[in-house]
């Protein structure tokens, strides 16, 4: 049975983020910026072939990331229709992602597909489920992309905007931030796929095999974000492009940064940018640059496209 509903109600946006990587994972707070760009789902029921699960998977990306993260898609496409009781061997299920986000590492891809495929069941079931919910759902199916999500990343593809999120034992903790005037960003992919769950869980073994090293990063990186959180409801860009940079070092100690990230930083700084940091994952995967005028964003996106495989421009509000 084929299911008429308007696919932008399905929207999820992709995220980055300004302050937090790997550290939001240890209760760390974060900030993060939901992109314009967004990810859709259409869901069919085919009543005809109990047992089938079809996904079609329209979504743009960038060269080998659908091959390297089909495994892990799987995965968190089962947990979604398993978490809002979706049984495909009882009622055949056919999926067709879209939308304009370029999946790429660092972008909240995952998040993005399986809140869009969260609020499609939503659509097609005539629920009423509430934004919490879809972001639960959403959490749910980030376990399989990423093993122990921090929930950063549904999160904002679920609500948007500028947030401050922090991890806890218990439901996460989010605000949105009312940001004076628009951000201008432009952000850049090295072309690398990068496994959250292997950065994830080297970062963790590092970790575990030195205490007082990643206590001294964690005191470092908190004084960071409190500071970043003062500017950021100032509008201080200059500050803000100071603590990005301060964050992007930290995150070279944490080994979750590379060469092709580390040009990128440098390029884009040294084209004008006030900050510039890897976000996401890391190893791989996006940069962001933090530029006060279109002019300057216009200048450090050409920088950028000499040498990063994708380069795009948006704004958080």
């Amino acid at each position: 049975m084929a299911v008429d509903f308007p696919v932008d109600q399905t929207r999820a946006f992709g995220k980055l983020i300004l302050f937090g990587e790997h550290l939001v994972v240890y209760k760390a707070p974060a900030i993060v910026g939901a992109v314009s760009a967004y990810t859709d789902c259409k869901l069919e029921y085919v009543d005809s072939s109990p047992g089938l699960l079809d996904v079609i998977d329209n979504r743009p990306a960038v060269p080998n990331y659908k091959v390297e993260k089909k495994e892990e898609g799987d995965e968190a496409i089962k947990l979604t229709l398993a978490h809002l009781g979706v049984d495909p061997t009882v009622r055949g299920v056919r999926l067709t992602f879209g939308g304009d986000l370029c999946c790429a590492s660092g972008i909240g891809a995952s998040a993005a597909q399986v809140v869009s495929l969260a609020r499609a069941i939503n659509i097609a079931d005539n629920r009423s489920l509430t934004d919490d919910e879809i972001n639960a759902a959403g959490y749910e199916g980030e376990k399989g992309y990423h093993g122990t999500p921090s929930g950063i990343d549904n999160t904002a593809a679920t609500f948007g905007g500028l947030l401050r999120f922090r991890r806890t034992d218990d439901a996460p903790i989010f605000e949105k931030i009312t940001f004076p005037a628009p951000m201008r960003i432009v952000y850049a992919s090295t072309g690398i796929t990068a496994s959250t769950t292997k950065v994830v869980n080297d970062v963790r073994m590092k970790k575990e095999a030195d205490e007082v090293w990643f206590a001294d990063i964690m005191t470092r990186y908190t004084s960071i974000v409190r500071m970043a959180e003062g500017a950021v409801e100032k509008g201080a860009l200059s500050q803000i492009g100071e603590l990005m940079n301060a964050n992007h070092a930290l995150l070279q100690e944490l080994t979750v940064s590379c060469q092709e990230l580390d040009d990128l930083v440098l390029a884009a700084r040294d084209a004008g940018a006030i900050g510039a940091k890897m976000s996401g994952t890391g190893r791989g995967g996006l940069m962001i640059a933090l530029t006060p005028t279109e002019e300057i964003q216009n200048s450090v996106a050409a920088a950028l496209e000499k040498l990063a495989p994708q380069v795009w421009k948006t704004t958080f509000a």
